[in-house]
């Protein structure tokens, strides 16, 4: 069994102070930050400008972020890395701020575009080389740090550029980053996470190694979530979901996602819908459709969720499961149903035949999800 991660992994609070190594290390002098607009606003970028200030660092930041990125906003970083010329490149953010900063890490050192090396449509293939590259997620969710993949939206849907060389030289997770997160970001950013563990738990891919860590992820995510979430001050709870965001990260960077996400696309493709949301409100309702072929493996959860299993099958044990994870979307204050995002039946096709395309994700569901299941789940999810 092999287990994939970046060259180097700091998490704990303060880790943001190992910078002053990497830098040393690496010889830099030239960097290029790529952060969200609102840590601009709050000085969260701060403690990084201090200790490239004091190594003697030439830097500039930029703020040109926006959720689920559109190919033309990755490709305005990859010519903004380009025209800076950097040797380190650091992403302060969510999701869409590190996908954007792996790409521009790899793909301002090729010739052309993302668009010549997206997984469906690519035209070109990349060389070995890319710009040194630390990332530092502030919300605890998108594993984005972990990963190799950079995912943008393209229309009604989207697609990735993916590649070994993605994965990140530095991850820093600094969990002090998340303390100040309003409760809707931090909701959606830890269902994100939970999603990850559980989807990576029942993948056809799953190995003794990613169980382990996805039960890990699962046991500390469900169970601080919601002091997490609502208790401003409970940073052991924030400490604890950051933990098993990276446990839930390693685990599905090599088990894989599934149906989770496989449908989740389309939501955030054709009605611009959050991907932390996404995977939220389909989540209960994926599971409540493959729960046959994977009951066997969701059963073993049943501690980690407080369940008696005393003379209860996998399915029935499941089946709690299952309502609770619709509790726990519902108690963080996301949305249950697509109505409420305003989707009606007359998009539900729409949905279907985009959530079809997403084959890299899809091969990977415990029970094959054609398109009658796939447009089932959506139903579900409509008429809840």
């Amino acid at each position: 069994m092999k287990l994939e991660s970046p060259k180097h992994i700091y998490h704990g609070r303060n880790s943001t102070n190992e910078i002053n190594n990497i830098v040393g290390l690496l010889g830099v002098r030239k960097v290029y930050m790529l952060c969200d607009p609102i840590l601009k606003e709050l000085n969260s970028t701060k403690n990084i400008e201090d200790i490239l200030i004091k190594n003697n660092i030439e830097y500039t930041i930029s703020t040109n972020v926006t959720p689920e990125p559109k190919i033309e906003l990755g490709n305005e970083i990859v010519d903004e890395v380009r025209n800076f010329n950097p040797d380190l490149l650091i992403g302060l953010g969510g999701g869409s701020t590190l996908d954007l900063v792996k790409a521009a890490a790899l793909i301002s050192v090729q010739e052309g575009k993302i668009e010549n090396y997206l997984n469906l449509t690519g035209d070109k293939k990349l060389q070995a080389k890319k710009i040194p590259n630390i990332l530092m997620p502030t919300t605890s969710g998108t594993s984005a740090e972990i990963t190799d993949i950079a995912v943008f939206s393209l229309g009604d849907s989207k697609d990735a550029v993916t590649d070994p060389l993605m994965i990140a030289d530095y991850a820093i997770i600094d969990p002090t980053y998340t303390y100040t997160l309003p409760p809707n970001v931090a909701a959606a950013s830890s269902v994100d996470a939970l999603t990850h563990a559980i989807e990576a738990y029942t993948s056809v891919n799953a190995t003794p190694l990613t169980d382990h860590l996805a039960y890990g992820a699962i046991d500390k995510i469900y169970n601080n979530i919601l002091e997490s979430v609502w208790n401003s001050s409970d940073y052991h709870a924030k400490d604890e979901v950051s933990t098993g965001s990276i446990m839930a990260g390693l685990s599905f960077f090599n088990a894989g996602v599934a149906g989770v996400h496989a449908l989740a696309y389309p939501l955030g493709g054709n009605f611009n819908i959050p991907h932390g949301e996404s995977n939220a409100v389909l989540l209960p309702y994926v599971y409540d459709e493959i729960k046959i072929a994977c009951s066997n493996k969701l059963k073993n959860l049943a501690p980690i969720f407080n369940i008696d299993s005393t003379d209860k099958n996998g399915i029935q044990i499941s089946e709690e499961i299952i309502e609770l994870l619709f509790d726990l979307v519902e108690n963080v204050g996301l949305k249950t149903s697509l109505k409420e995002y305003g989707i009606t039946s007359k998009d539900l096709e729409l949905l279907t035949q985009n959530a079809l395309k997403q084959t890299r994700l899809l091969v990977r569901s415990p029970l094959p999800l054609n398109e009658e299941r796939i447009r089932r789940i959506y139903e579900s999810a409509l008429k809840n």
